[in-house]
């Protein structure tokens, strides 16, 4: 975001704290008890974000963190750790993580600090195409096609159809949708959202082609073929 959360702590009411609060935020979430999972599904499952404790069993979290900075992985680390001290933060951040946050901690502090993240890898997302069922996006020229047809897009039209794009087949919920898009600040009683819902699927189905913007009935959106 990001989006896809991989949670990698050995505590489990820790993680079961985490990891529900999280998915009530609308992210998916991936967890491993152990580092060697954690190495495991963060290359088999290319997150959005990596939540990494510093001490577990096995392969610590520096060590892991180490692997995928080795790997030119450069998914969004913020550590969790016990310790206060200002050489482990310093050892975290060297280790390649981007942020870091002692236990005990609020979630309300943690959340803020997976969207500063997921705010933060933005800019650096793969300017490749991107392909879903016949509907190809390409954002270095900012056009899209359907079945070879050219479909004009307005700036926040193409942001809102890029943001489903990069996440297929996942539920976007409405906040997450204000948080990349307009911002999270932005007036969330608006009816913005679905506005532009509708002029992008009068654009995707303008030759009655099958949907693929579905509402999602109290939760939000998703792009996913029928």
């Amino acid at each position: 975001m990001n989006d896809k959360i991989l949670l990698v702590e050995d505590e489990l009411q820790i993680a079961s704290f985490v990891s529900r609060g999280l998915q009530h935020e609308g992210y998916h979430v991936l967890t491993a008890p152990d580092g060697e999972t954690g190495l495991e599904l963060a290359f088999s499952e290319l997150p959005d974000l990596i939540v990494l404790d510093v001490m577990l069993p096995g392969i610590d979290g520096l060590a892991v963190c180490r692997q995928i900075r080795e790997a030119q992985l450069q998914t969004p680390i913020l550590m969790l750790t016990a310790k206060d001290a200002v050489p482990d933060r310093v050892a975290g951040l060297e280790a390649g993580a981007d942020d870091y946050l002692v236990k005990p901690f609020a979630f309300e502090e943690l959340l803020a600090r997976v969207r500063a993240l997921g705010r933060r890898r933005a800019p650096i997302e793969s300017d490749a195409p991107l392909e879903f069922a016949d509907l190809t996006l390409n954002p270095t020229t900012r056009m899209a096609q359907r079945s070879g047809r050219t479909i004009e897009l307005t700036a926040k039209e193409y942001d809102l159809l890029e943001l489903f794009m990069r996440h297929p087949n996942q539920v976007l919920t409405r906040d997450q949708i204000y948080d990349r898009i307009w911002g999270y600040d932005f007036g969330g009683e608006s009816n913005i959202i679905e506005v532009y819902i509708r002029y992008l699927r009068s654009k995707l189905e303008a030759n009655d082609e099958p949907r693929l913007l579905h509402t999602v009935r109290g939760v939000g959106y998703a792009l996913r073929e029928a």
